[in-house]
């Protein structure tokens, strides 16, 4: 399963032969999905982990996938990594691959630093790397694929810490992938509000000015950061309920397929 992708649902794989062994891939929205919000894919993942982890069906692995062609890793990327970190808990870790993709995209000289970086810095990859994860390069040819893949087919399969908060309590609010995105929306609002602030202050200049063009530009860019501001205020208050209609979407989705 990787968190960052180009799909918008959770989608499996049809299952194959490896080493004797049958494998399903797992796909799932990441945390910087341009189409869904950081909520919705939490709501997602979560559903499908919590249904899975009720049917007493585990994960052998986790894959993380990350493009090296990336020249820095911004705020989004760390955002999604921390959200990662949180759905899967440290005692997961040792059933954790972090890939590196898009070798051949970019000078090999610096794809090595950046994985350098991404293995030594804190704030990147090594906390998670020194509690047993690895990191691993696919080189878009099977090969590399299948060495990837055969990295966790012996693994012990494992609970993520948000299967196991949420068998305990059956409440999103309660695990600690919902706590961390709240801290990050709450963040994300104080900012609005503040930007906010201070366009109405920018619009009354203008008023004052009789600048009617400005006046105008400035109450469009208002209208949408109040727009902005309540989208994230709505986002946490009302994903405890709509969890509960995901969870039922996925389990009558998941019940079609095996019928």
């Amino acid at each position: 399963m990787g968190l960052e992708s180009c799909t918008n649902e959770v989608q499996t794989s049809q299952s194959f032969m490896l080493d004797g062994k049958r494998v399903v891939l797992i796909d799932t929205p990441g945390f910087d999905d341009t189409t869904k919000s950081d909520t919705d894919v939490l709501k997602m993942i979560a559903a499908y982990l919590q249904t899975m982890h009720k049917q007493e069906k585990l994960l052998s692995g986790v894959i993380y996938m990350h493009r090296i062609s990336d020249i820095r890793v911004g705020g989004t990327s760390r955002r999604d990594f921390t959200m990662f970190q949180e759905l899967c808990g440290k005692e997961a870790y040792k059933n954790v691959l972090m890939v590196t993709n898009m070798w051949g995209s970019v000078n090999e000289a610096d794809a090595v630093a950046r994985e350098q970086e991404l293995r030594e810095k804190d704030i990147f990859f090594k906390p998670i790397l020194d509690n047993g994860a690895l990191l691993l390069r696919h080189m878009n040819d099977q090969e590399s694929a299948h060495k990837i893949i055969q990295k966790l087919t012996g693994t012990d399969p494992v609970a993520l810490r948000i299967q196991s908060e949420l068998a305990a309590v059956n409440d999103i609010t309660q695990t600690g992938a919902y706590a961390q995105l709240n801290r990050e929306l709450m963040e994300q609002s104080e900012k609005n509000r503040q930007e906010l602030e201070k366009l109405r202050g920018e619009l009354e200049e203008a008023a004052q000015a009789q600048d009617e063009e400005t006046r105008m530009e400035l109450q469009e860019e208002s209208e949408k950061m109040e727009a902005e501001l309540l989208r994230v205020q709505n986002e946490a208050a009302t994903l405890a309920s709509e969890y509960q209609a995901e969870l039922r979407r996925i389990e009558e989705q998941l019940h079609a397929r095996a019928g």
